[in-house]
């Protein structure tokens, strides 16, 4: 069996928004507004990796309420100060801080 490569592009935006209890439109907004990672392929697909940026940009946006260009300018504060292994760190701890919410808090935040 081969070992997953997290770094291939294969999910669709519809599969991350099945992942992320978050409506497919919503991630499509995230996309058009430059929110997400950058994909010049035509399918824009993307990777396994992606999925913590993607969540970290829905959690900022639903349940803290962080309009687009603030969300532009943290997710510039990350990576200008931040090297790639400690910024997945970074969003490892706060995917675990997202679990910590219950799926209540979750939908209520992403019905609004």
């Amino acid at each position: 069996m081969a070992l997953l490569n997290n770094k291939k592009n294969v999910l669709p935006l519809s599969s991350i928004a099945e992942i992320l209890s978050a409506k497919p439109r919503t991630l499509k907004m995230y996309e058009d507004k430059g929110l997400l990672p950058i994909k010049d392929d035509i399918k824009k697909l993307y990777s396994i990796d992606d999925v913590k940026s993607i969540a970290y940009v829905h959690y900022l946006a639903s349940v803290k309420k962080i309009n687009a260009n603030g969300i532009k300018y943290i997710l510039e504060i990350l990576k200008d100060n931040m090297d790639e292994k400690t910024r997945n760190d970074f969003l490892d701890l706060v995917e675990t801080e997202m679990e910590k919410l219950s799926a209540t808090d979750v939908k209520d935040a992403t019905d609004i």
